[in-house]
């Protein structure tokens, strides 16, 4: 139990401390509060440092870019927070639809370059 309570302080830790960096830097990528008012931004944003790339993404699919790309729907409402979770499930792949449709992408559920691209500047 005392490991299991050490390792989740050690890792929150950390994910604060590169927060703060990310903070500081201005690497922000959007909302990390779900107050944020309805149809607009929240002043408080969370990074998504999970993956820095455009490789593609899809269905069935678990690790960093899976990650990296629910963090970047969350923060702008189109998944709740706790469905970032590193699989690329039916919560996500609906979630990328909705997301590509709003910004007039091929709403195929898979994350390319230019779904990519629209996650970090939309």
């Amino acid at each position: 139990m005392k490991t299991n309570a050490l390792s989740r302080t050690v890792k929150r830790t950390a994910v604060l401390t590169a927060t703060a960096g990310l903070l500081t830097a201005g690497l922000l990528t959007g909302p990390a509060s779900a107050d944020a008012p309805a149809g607009g931004q929240a002043d408080t944003l969370a990074a998504c440092a999970y993956y820095n790339g455009n490789a593609l993404t899809v269905y069935g699919q678990r690790g960093d870019r899976v990650s990296q790309a629910q963090c970047l729907l969350a923060n702008r409402r189109y998944l709740p927070w706790g469905d970032v979770t590193g699989y690329f499930g039916p919560k996500t792949r609906a979630a990328v639809k909705k997301f590509q449709s709003r910004h007039h992408l091929t709403a195929d559920g898979k994350v390319g370059k230019k779904t990519w691209y629209a996650l970090y500047h939309a």
